[in-house]
């Protein structure tokens, strides 16, 4: 399996400096696609989306991917996951395919056009919704289990947790006042995942969406769609569900038997992958902050998250962690 290329050899310079608007504009002039001028900047800051107006048709989305982050063999397969879903009716976005491919290449950018699909979010307080939400995640999976990711990396304690610990270690983002603390509560947190693992036992590992949080998820009259697979990876299928959980216990509890009661009509659910919540949180968390540390060059990332890398976000991760630890040593959610 390989894994996405190295972060840590991102350049000085950020990587999408040159991504100017008339570079937008003329990538899409190269395959074909005729711009009337109209370009709005959307929500993304891992990689560089753009809504683009359409002389003669309906806007289409640009995705313009972060170099250095994935090969282009790893957003290939990608790619093909979605299309496997398209061509089973479930809905996601697919990539269009110009020129015969979906994946396309300008300017040094790997680049891939959408078709334009609007939405609101879901509302995860009405069983319904999240039944019906869970539905299409067990489709998803079901499908996610035929075939094995050979490019994309595994959702691990590894890759989630002991390396990017390692980087935010390594790379001396952590005030040295605070990095006994942070040293010693981290890898408590990671032996609590590692028990949380333990107690759940050999789990299925299976393509996943891999970030199937609200905002991945749009409402129509039609019900749900998934967008945006770009973390897409091999994982326990709780790793799909877990982030559409919020509230107390009791809320959780409700809202887990919601979605299962969709989710088991197309997919088995191994309920000892309840274990994996909190654990799976935990690595979130650690992951987070190295993925900030590692995006600090771009200037994107300084405006948008200004609290980064001050003496209040570390001492907040503690506590943070520390409260991850108590919550890993609770029973499973039922």
């Amino acid at each position: 399996m390989t894994t996405p290329l190295s972060d840590s050899d991102t350049p000085a310079i950020h990587p999408f400096s040159t991504l100017s608007p008339e570079c937008v504009l003329d990538a899409l002039e190269s395959v074909g696609l005729r711009a009337d001028g109209r370009l709005l900047a959307l929500n993304s800051y891992e990689n560089r989306v753009y809504q683009v107006g359409m002389e003669d048709a309906a806007p289409v989305v640009a995705k313009f991917y972060r170099p250095e982050r994935w090969s282009d063999t790893a957003i290939l397969e990608e790619h093909a996951f979605v299309q496997e879903l398209t061509e089973r009716e479930i809905p996601v976005v697919p990539a269009l395919t110009l020129d015969g491919r979906t994946l396309h290449s300008f300017g040094g950018f790997s680049f891939a056009v959408f078709p334009r699909r609007g939405g609101r979010a879901p509302e995860l307080d009405d069983p319904a919704v999240l039944e019906w939400t869970g539905r299409f995640i067990g489709r998803i999976h079901a499908v996610g289990a035929l075939k094995s990711y050979s490019e994309r990396p595994a959702l691990t304690i590894d890759t989630f947790g002991c390396e990017p610990r390692d980087y935010l270690l390594a790379n001396d983002f952590i005030p040295p006042e605070l990095l006994a603390a942070y040293t010693s509560v981290a890898e408590q947190a990671l032996d609590g995942v590692r028990h949380c693992y333990a107690r759940a036992g050999a789990s299925a590992q299976l393509r996943l969406h891999g970030d199937c949080h609200v905002g991945n998820v749009l409402w129509t009259p039609d019900g749900p769609h998934f967008v945006d697979f770009d973390d897409s990876r091999t994982g326990p299928a709780i790793q799909d569900l877990w982030m559409l959980l919020s509230g107390e216990r009791s809320d959780m509890v409700r809202q887990m038997s919601d979605i299962l009661a969709g989710y088991e009509d197309f997919a088995d659910f191994d309920e000892r992958q309840l274990n994996l919540i909190e654990a799976l949180r935990t690595l979130r968390l650690i992951h987070y902050s190295a993925w900030l540390a590692r995006r600090w060059n771009d200037p994107a990332f300084p405006v948008a998250f200004p609290w980064f890398n001050t003496q209040r976000y570390w001492q907040d991760r503690i506590l943070e962690l520390r409260e991850q630890i108590a919550l890993m040593d609770e029973p499973a959610l039922w």
